[in-house]
């Protein structure tokens, strides 16, 4: 042998693992950036950083932390995975006329932690400055959303609100003005320079745009910059209720049984457009004006909107029309008076008023006593009323002496005798005699013309000159008598012809000698004042013969 071994070759791989024994640090100690006011997440800068561990393993990852200068949380900063780089971002907005300029004191960190033995970094920390930059901001309302209340009903020009708004840029003069940007009622109008609001007509309680008695309105105000801002405002108006209706009766007629004991009353119900606390409960009462209601009738409250109508006392039948008063709880509190129809009806067993034939039928069985006592003593009073009048006109006999112009002989001076027949003169002697139709009982006795009476033709019958008034018969039996007392005496007397016999006159005479009343007065001469045909005239012209016949 040689003494030469056996041999092999093999190769080793060697992996170093990293370990966090580099620290990172800010690439400058101090960073500048801007930001604008009035914003918020935005990213406004970067912080660059150096880090010799393995890139994009935890030990070369940096994470940052906010050490100063950030008391309310404005500022966030996170880490690019990329890059290393913390990103700088505005979480809320800023404000230059509060701050103009922030100063951060930002550390840098590895994820992983550092080795103890590891160098500490020489720019661990760094500082950050944010400069703000002045922008045009939007108007802000001092108070948003504006709450107020306006009456129900208020007139046009009624002062609302105030909706003004402020300009936060303080450095720049600007001017703001007001518009109206939603308002459904075109109820409210508004002062382009002041935002001072008021009504411009009368807002009707039953608008759509009412929601639970508030009404919402949208103000918009503006700034005058380039270009220009606006700000939202909402107006929340609160109309309040106003009691300025009075409850109206419901229903406004009804029925009741005429037995207080029947039925179960009349309901009766109010209504009120106003709203609560100004509508119920309602107060039902009989007018004051009317207290003989309260004789027949009673209301009674069964809850706050109902009252029941009663009879204390039966009534008669019929429509009844009663007054009641109606009051409601607001304030002041509304009252009406108003008319109730109310019809009194017979009614059945189950209350219910009774209709036509059955109501008839239930009134004539069911009658009362005293309801019957009440007839029989009209029927009493009427036959003692009438009893006398038919006596005595049964037994009343008109006088025949007197003829037909009773006492015209007593008081025949200083009276004007009627005279209306102009037509046959005093020499017709064939008139026929109208006595003995209207007296024919009188003259049913007599046989011979000669115990007939004189015929009278001093005064003729006239119209003018009506017979005294006689009392009618008061019962068919003497109405019955009556006229067979008149058919007895026209068919015993044969010269009295029937009422409906046509009468025959065919000669007249030759004619009057006095052609006229007016005759009388015609000549003032002596010797035409012959009077002496006043003798043949009969006794009724015997005065009149005396005072103008020769002496």
């Amino acid at each position: 042998m040689s003494g030469d071994g056996l041999t092999a070759t093999a190769s080793a791989i060697i992996t170093l693992k990293d370990v966090n024994d580099n620290a990172p640090g800010f690439s400058r100690d101090e960073f500048f950036v801007e930001a604008p006011e009035a914003m918020s997440d935005i990213d406004v800068g970067r912080l660059e950083v150096e880090d010799k561990d393995l890139p994009g393993s935890p030990n070369w990852a940096a994470r940052f932390t906010i050490l100063e200068g950030d008391p309310d949380g404005q500022f966030a900063i996170r880490t690019d995975p990329k890059t290393n780089e913390g990103v700088l971002s505005v979480v809320k907005p800023l404000d230059y006329e509060s701050c103009e300029q922030y100063d951060l004191t930002v550390l840098v960190q590895n994820e992983a932690p550092l080795l103890a033995a590891a160098p500490r970094a020489q720019r661990d920390q760094a500082r950050v400055s944010i400069q703000v930059q002045d922008v045009n901001e939007a108007p802000v309302f001092q108070e948003n959303p504006l709450r107020t209340s306006l009456a129900e009903g208020a007139a046009p020009g009624t002062p609302v609100a105030t909706f003004s708004a402020r300009d936060p840029d303080t450095q720049q003069l600007q001017r703001l003005s007001y518009s109206k940007d939603y308002d459904p009622e075109d109820w409210l109008q508004v002062d382009g320079a002041t935002g001072w609001v008021q009504t411009q007509r009368v807002l009707s309680p039953a608008s759509p745009f009412l929601k639970d008695g508030w009404y919402r309105a949208i103000i918009l105000a503006h700034d005058n910059a380039s270009p220009p801002r606006t700000a939202t405002g909402t107006l929340s108006i609160e109309i309040l209720e106003v009691n300025d209706h009075a409850p109206e009766l419901s229903p406004p007629s009804g029925s009741l049984c005429s037995e207080p004991n029947q039925g179960s009353g009349l309901l009766l119900g109010a209504t009120d457009e106003d709203l609560p606390p100004h509508g119920a409960p309602f107060h039902f009462l009989l007018s004051p004006r009317f207290p003989e209601l309260a004789w027949n009738w009673s209301l009674s409250q069964i809850n706050m909107s109902h009252a029941r109508l009663r009879l204390r006392h039966q009534v008669q039948e019929g429509l009844h029309r009663l007054s009641l008063l109606l009051r409601d709880s607001g304030q002041p509190p509304q009252q009406h008076e108003q008319p109730l129809n109310v019809t009194v009806c017979h009614c059945g067993q189950d209350g219910t008023c009774l209709q036509g034939a059955a109501a008839l039928r239930a009134r004539s069985t069911g009658i009362s006593l005293g309801a019957l006592a009440i007839v029989l003593a009209s029927v009493i009073l009427l036959l003692l009323l009438t009893l006398p009048a038919a006596l005595l006109t049964r037994f009343r006999q008109p006088s025949w002496d007197k003829g037909l112009l009773q006492g015209l002989q007593d008081d025949l001076r200083d009276n004007i005798l009627n005279y209306d027949e102009q037509g046959g003169g005093e020499e017709d002697q064939d008139a026929y005699d109208i006595s003995q139709l209207r007296h024919p009982s009188r003259l049913a006795a007599l046989s011979t013309p000669l115990e007939r009476p004189p015929l009278r033709r001093d005064t003729p019958f006239s119209q003018m000159c009506p017979p005294p008034p006689r009392v009618l018969p008061s019962s068919p039996t003497d109405m019955a008598d009556f006229i067979n007392d008149g058919l007895e005496a026209a068919d015993g007397d044969l010269s009295v012809p029937p009422y409906d016999t046509a009468l025959i006159y065919d000669y007249e005479g030759d004619g009057s000698m006095a052609g006229t009343l007016s005759s009388i007065l015609s000549s003032l001469g002596d010797e035409d004042q012959d009077y002496s045909c006043l003798q043949d005239w009969g006794p009724r012209f015997a005065r009149l013969a005396d005072l103008y016949g020769p002496l």
